[in-house]
């Protein structure tokens, strides 16, 4: 496993991550004994960030991320895991409108009581990281929630602050780097969705910004193992992300990338975490991981060769856009 510098927070952290959102649920049927394993085997190989949520099965991602914490701690095997979790706005619109108002949506109140819970459900007295899960461009100009935290910060509850972009307006969070409300931002880059390397990426490595890669598989279609006869089941959430044409439409698009990938040596899940790591804003990539499997070919990718250039150059065309596929789109 290879590390890289969080932003100027001076944490050292493992370029491939732990996403647990489908460990807590969302993403079909989960065994609870597959998603410990998955954690354990992810940190024996030198895994030291998970993010995580609130909104990931109501806290049962966390408790198990705790859990295994927990047992690996009785069992000597402590060494330092940071852990990222993310408190949602209160019931509306996902995104926010832009007539929400920052003060309701995340009011004083109510994120107190959900970090909270934050903590108890991760058995901590500290957040190492955490994130508001949305943001809305209606915001910037009162971002009172950030002062919120900032005081919860203060008072040493939360270590570092960050925010999760909305999908449709990555870019309504540059305003909160430059303005130094933010230690970290997590946000989507992956093969298809480019825009984040026009500016997003270069702003938060000028203000020394730690940057968290989501999404870089595409929800699965950028491993190449979709295809047009896919189907899902109705509790997973890829049901509604690939509704109608769009996965038939992605299936296209990425047998392309596959073309290209010819001959190099990568696989298609190798090479769509290589990318990303080619941006060196990117502090960490969190693909899921829901098994030992996954783990170990996620994390192996860390130990392979940097994607050249001439590649890397080459799937730039690949850049899709599609902005976001909400509900009846």
């Amino acid at each position: 496993m290879q590390y890289r510098t969080f932003g100027k927070h001076g944490l050292d952290c493992s370029e491939i991550g732990f996403g647990a959102w489908a460990i807590g649920g969302a993403w079909g049927a989960q065994a609870d004994t597959d998603s410990l394993a998955a954690l354990h085997r992810a940190l024996d190989l030198g895994c030291n960030f998970i993010d995580t949520a609130a909104g990931y099965g109501d806290g049962r991602s966390e408790r198990l991320i705790a859990q295994v914490l927990r047992e690996r701690a009785e069992a000597g095997r402590d060494d330092p895991v940071f852990v990222a979790t993310k408190t949602p706005p209160t019931a509306g619109s996902w995104p926010p409108s832009p007539y929400d108002k920052a003060e309701e949506r995340y009011p004083e109140s109510y994120l107190r009581a959900n970090i909270a819970e934050r903590l108890e459900c991760l058995g901590t007295d500290k957040i190492d990281l955490l994130q508001l899960h949305t943001w809305t461009r209606a915001w910037n100009r009162n971002p009172t929630p950030f002062k919120v935290l900032r005081a919860l910060q203060r008072e040493g509850h939360i270590g570092l602050i960050g925010v999760s972009t909305p999908e449709h307006d990555q870019n309504s969070v540059i305003d909160l780097i430059r303005g130094g409300w933010v230690d970290s931002v997590q946000l989507i880059y992956n093969l298809f969705e480019q825009e984040p390397a026009a500016e997003l990426l270069d702003v938060a490595r000028e203000h020394g910004v730690g940057v968290i890669v989501r999404v870089a598989f595409d929800e699965g279609s950028l491993t190449g193992k979709f295809t047009v006869l896919t189907r899902f089941p109705e509790d997973d959430f890829r049901s509604q992300y690939f509704a109608g044409d769009r996965l038939s439409r992605t299936v296209v698009r990425a047998d392309r990338i596959r073309h290209d990938l010819d001959g190099s040596g990568y696989t298609m899940p190798q090479a769509a975490l290589k990318f990303v790591l080619a941006h060196p804003a990117v502090s960490t990539v969190i693909p899921g991981i829901r098994n030992v499997a996954q783990a170990e070919a996620n994390c192996a990718v860390s130990d392979l060769p940097a994607m050249p250039d001439k590649l890397l150059h080459q799937l730039h065309r690949h850049n899709w856009r599609r902005s976001f596929w909400y509900g009846g789109k």
